[in-house]
């Protein structure tokens, strides 16, 4: 029918503090501007926890004149000056029967990010004692607007672009999204790329979770270049929580463990030794300590060793006291269990199996987690989603070799891990049905953690340029970040993009690479895109014609990208940087490059007269690529601060 831009499946997505905010830089006593309390951050989530610390409006006055929107508010749930408008939405069908029928989160997902993102000043905050501090979001006097689209059995992609329309009529200045899918799909069968469309289009920047599929190449979930990918990375805090053995031997594993075990050693057992024979199991099952195959009359109110990781649950229900978790699975990050336990390495589950083996009657303790120093923070974790983007390549055939350019994804990255932040009361740690502990703040990873990082820095920046388009920020964003190592991020920039988020420094980035609709209109007619679907979306009478033809290599984006069938290449990008800084002001290019990628910059300086000044510039890269992947930078320099873009090859073999 006439107005149908697309037809596509409505499938679900999913979901994908005390010291992030200090580790990137970002203290408390930064300087701030009254127009923070004006810029109103959208949370489109599992709704949110009226209740929590984080979102009183103690000082708050109402709502700035802006804001459009409505408060869905019912028996259970109501807004105040600090979250001022919230809606929920469940296009098909009722909602489950374990969930409120309302904006109150029943998951603790929506309520941890939108206190990451926005949330207030909370004092002696932790879980349990773990993660003590003050708890705060990046912009703590912003407000607050809350579009439930998740519930336990998902996100509907139907009302994702319900609340993409609701929360741009309502006059929101950032849209948050920790919401994916697991795999890759067209811009225009994506509802999250159509969205995010939408809200640039009308001068709102969306901020996503990269996704939790990595560390494969390719496996980011949200990709499109008109929003901001956020992968995550560590921070310099992670949680052990220590086995000590009857031998007195004491291991290191990941764990976030509240658990006190209080009458010193219990008795420990192997799982592949306590096979539950009566329900049709053996070793070779229970070892692994699924559902129902350990014998409950030997493990009740021991310890069992278990030889993979799982949520523990299923110990639990066993009649266990803990359990100790082995294999060589990813040890970066930790998980919460329903039961004291520790997740060791397959090296230290080795040694503890023997322990078992050579003693008469084995005996264990596991120590509730302490917090440890990780000094190689920040790193971009195992989980976090990788690039390149997998849906945009422009291929240029020549009789002497084969050009791919691909967008680079993710922009940039932010903390993930281990991150402390207002929960539901409604639940519990892990959701578990037999965990009971119903906490106020909770600790946890994903992407999901990152992504309303990044929202409060753009926030941040938002606070200071309120005009400021949503491509200016994120280049403001991208430009600013803090280069990673490339040591201990073997996958580069397709792992952490431009680097980790500096706030302060993105509030005065000095240049900015601008984008408008028309400039993504132009890239998508390159990518083949009818001009009827573009008008449809884009609402106007835009055509995809010789002069709108763009390509992804002269997308004014803030860093390059060039992948190449070939070991020698070149190609030439074109940029426009837009001076943001001092009204008169001399920038200098500075390359740097390793063996084997040249880069020249032609003008080689930049000079403005005034602020909102234009100037463009051409960058000629040619790579003799010997490895996989190697990467430069481009760095602006006007002796005061650096605006750093990125220029990566990369080689690929077919």
């Amino acid at each position: 029918m006439e107005g149908v831009v697309s037809v596509f499946p409505s499938a679900k997505k999913q979901l994908l503090t005390t010291r992030s905010w200090d580790f990137v830089g970002f203290p408390q006593e930064v300087k701030r501007t009254k127009l923070e309390s004006d810029v109103i951050v959208a949370m489109l989530d599992t709704g949110i926890w009226p209740e929590s610390d984080s979102f009183s409006d103690e000082g708050f006055g109402p709502p700035p004149s802006k804001w459009k929107g409505t408060c869905q508010s019912s028996s259970n749930f109501t807004c105040n000056n600090k979250i001022i408008g919230a809606k929920f939405y469940h296009g098909e069908g009722t909602p489950p029967e374990d969930d409120f029928e309302s904006p109150r989160d029943s998951e603790g997902h929506g309520t941890h990010t939108a206190s990451t993102a926005a949330g207030a000043l909370v004092s002696n905050a932790s879980l349990l004692g773990l993660g003590s501090g003050t708890a705060r979001g990046g912009v703590p006097s912003a407000r607050i607007a809350v579009y439930k689209i998740c519930w336990s059995g998902g996100c509907s992609e139907s009302d994702i672009l319900a609340a993409f329309d609701d929360a741009i009529a309502d006059g929101v200045d950032i849209i948050s999204l920790s919401v994916g899918g697991n795999f890759p799909f067209d811009y225009f069968e994506d509802s999250i790329a159509i969205g995010a469309f939408h809200s640039m289009k009308n001068g709102i920047l969306t901020s996503n979770s990269a996704g939790n599929s990595g560390p494969g190449s390719g496996s980011v979930a949200n990709f499109s270049p008109w929003s901001l990918t956020v992968a995550a990375s560590t921070i310099d805090r992670k949680f052990v929580a220590k086995v000590q053995l009857g031998n007195n031997k004491v291991y290191d594993g990941a764990a976030v463990n509240t658990f006190m075990l209080k009458n010193g050693m219990y008795g420990l057992v192997y799982g592949g030794d306590v096979p539950n024979t009566a329900a049709g199991f053996d070793g070779s099952e229970s070892r692994y300590c699924i559902a129902d195959s350990l014998d409950k009359a030997l493990v009740k109110d021991k310890i069992v060793l278990c030889d993979q990781l799982s949520s523990g649950e299923d110990t639990l229900d066993s009649g266990a006291i803990g359990t100790i978790m082995q294999d060589d699975g990813f040890k970066d990050f930790a998980f919460a269990f329903p039961l004291a336990a520790s997740y060791l390495s397959s090296l230290n589950g080795s040694e503890i199996s023997h322990y078992i083996n050579v003693t008469s009657k084995a005996t264990a303790t596991i120590l509730k987690s302490i917090e440890d120093k990780d000094a190689l923070a920040p790193y971009v974790v195992s989980f976090s989603s990788r690039g390149p983007n997998p849906i945009t390549r422009d291929i240029l055939k020549s009789l002497l070799y084969l050009i791919a350019i691909i967008v680079v994804k993710p922009d940039l990255t932010a903390p993930g891990v281990d991150i402390l932040a207002a929960w539901s009361e409604a639940t519990t740690v892990t959701g578990l049905p037999d965990d009971t502990r119903i906490v106020p703040y909770n600790i946890i990873s994903g992407t999901s953690m990152a992504c309303p990082h990044a929202t409060g820095a753009a926030a941040y920046v938002k606070s200071f340029h309120p005009s400021w388009s949503p491509a200016a920020i994120k280049s403001a964003l991208m430009t600013t970040a803090s280069v990673l190592s490339a040591t201990t991020n073997t996958d580069m920039e397709f792992a952490y993009g431009a680097g980790q988020i500096n706030p302060v420094r993105a509030a005065n980035p000095g240049l900015v690479y601008d984008s408008e609709e028309i400039d993504y209109v132009k890239f998508l007619c390159g990518q083949g895109y009818s001009t009827k679907s573009l008008q449809l979306v884009t609402g106007d009478n835009t055509t995809c014609s010789a002069a709108n033809n763009g390509t992804v290599w002269d997308l004014n984006y803030p860093s390059f990208t060039l992948s190449a069938l070939s070991s020698n290449v070149t190609r030439v990008f074109h940029r426009t940087v837009t001076n943001v800084g001092s009204p008169v002001s001399t920038y200098k290019a500075i390359v740097a490059a390793p063996k084997g990628l040249e880069v020249q910059v032609e003008p080689s300086v930049l000079s403005f007269k005034s602020i909102g000044q234009k100037q463009s510039f051409v960058v000629t890269v040619a790579a003799t690529v010997p490895t996989k992947v190697i990467s430069g930078s481009l760095v602006w320099d006007d002796g005061i601060t650096l605006d750093e873009l990125f220029v990566e090859v990369e080689t690929v073999f077919l």
